[in-house]
């Protein structure tokens, strides 16, 4: 097969873009310029799309004995994912950027472009296995390394851009990665991972936030009151600054009457009201996703002890009952949480498992709580 190996300079796209090589494949290299202004050095293990990265990719590369080129798909994702990252935060929702790139990005951008170049797949360096199922459908299931599984990530890929993907990795521990990149003469063998939001390089999502937003921000200051009693316990600068179940940084002078710590229950964008109180508000147990996609076949019902939902990127795995049902021209997930989850934001996304088999995802509208 003719290969494009995504390759973001770092040590997992590296081994993948060799591994498909040495399979046989037509395999040719290819860096995703993300970034309008790159910097010319990550800091540390934060950030990506740098000048440093795309050079790591384009050495590897040459080790590996593949052509290279550099995509430059800064435009398309400042409006796909940037964008919506702002959007989503103004209007009191935590979205999840990484997941909006593989949709929007990674896997309809680039792998549309692939296939008009004449290009069978997209090889990418994500943990996460393919198989094919007893339906002749390609199935999609957790990694082996359960501490790398990115399906989580994944979980937005539809059939047909699952038949185009090729995961190497998906089988192997991450050490054991680092061990053959380092045999196969790669220098990126010992580069840290990169982690958080990659166009948020510091990690401060507020104040990347605040800077961004500017006039576009729906408030620029409000109350932070607890949600029993109602009294006003502190002032803070926007609502996009906060996120349900955060508890640090709340710079709330007035303690809890039992001492205990306070986190954010709700976010109230067009009052500018941040409503705090004590861990068992956050406790949901349903919820309800919009703009579901799935990986195979548009399931009905999904119950069981293998079923389970996943609602953060490295979460734990829920036991679940999951309802699909049709409201208007619209496709709408109910999910039922025998466990109850803490902390759950309208913009997450909930990923449906059926065992280790990604069965899809949706965004979450709306979450139902213990009463109080």
């Amino acid at each position: 097969m003719k290969v494009l190996a995504a390759m973001s300079g770092g040590v997992d796209s590296a081994v993948a873009a060799a591994r498909a090589a040495e399979a046989g494949h037509e395999v040719t290299g290819v860096h995703l310029a993300l970034s309008r202004n790159p910097a010319s050095y990550r800091s540390g293990a934060r950030g990506c799309c740098t000048i440093e990265d795309s050079n790591d990719a384009r050495r590897a590369a040459d080790v590996i004995g593949i052509p290279f080129y550099v995509w430059d798909m800064s435009e398309r994702f400042h409006a796909d994912v940037v964008e919506d990252f702002m959007d989503e935060y103004a209007a009191g929702r935590t979205p999840n950027p990484c997941l909006r790139c593989n949709e929007k990005i990674k896997f309809a951008a680039v792998l549309d472009r692939a296939l008009a170049l004449g290009f069978d797949a997209v090889a990418t360096g994500h943990y996460a296995r393919l198989r094919e199922g007893p339906d002749g459908l390609v199935e999609m299931h957790r990694a082996a390394d359960a501490g790398k599984d990115q399906s989580y990530v994944l979980g937005v890929l539809d059939q047909d851009q699952l038949r185009h993907s090729l995961f190497p990795l998906g089988d192997t521990p991450k050490a054991q990665v680092r061990e053959e990149a380092a045999a196969r003469g790669l220098l990126v063998a010992d580069k840290p991972d990169s982690h958080d939001i990659c166009f948020v390089a510091d990690g401060d999502n507020a104040g990347w936030l605040r800077e961004k937003l500017g006039d576009r921000a729906p408030n620029h200051g409000g109350d932070i009151v607890d949600d029993a009693t109602g009294e006003v316990l502190g002032r803070h600068a926007g609502t996009y600054g906060y996120t349900i179940g955060q508890r640090k940084g709340l710079r709330i002078g007035t303690p809890a009457p039992d001492g205990r710590p306070r986190f954010v229950l709700d976010i109230e964008p067009v009052s500018a009201t941040v409503r705090v109180g004590p861990r068992e508000r956050l406790a949901v147990t349903r919820l309800r996703g919009i703009r579901p996609r799935w990986c195979g076949t548009v399931p009905t019902a999904l119950e069981g002890s293998g079923v389970t939902v996943q609602l953060r990127a490295h979460g734990e795995e829920h036991r679940a009952r999951v309802i699909v049902s049709l409201d208007g021209p619209d496709t709408e997930v109910e999910v039922e949480l025998l466990d109850p989850a803490y902390g759950i934001a309208p913009g997450q996304a909930v990923v449906v498992y059926d065992g280790t088999r990604v069965v899809g995802s949706a965004t979450i509208a709306a979450t139902e709580r213990v009463p109080a």
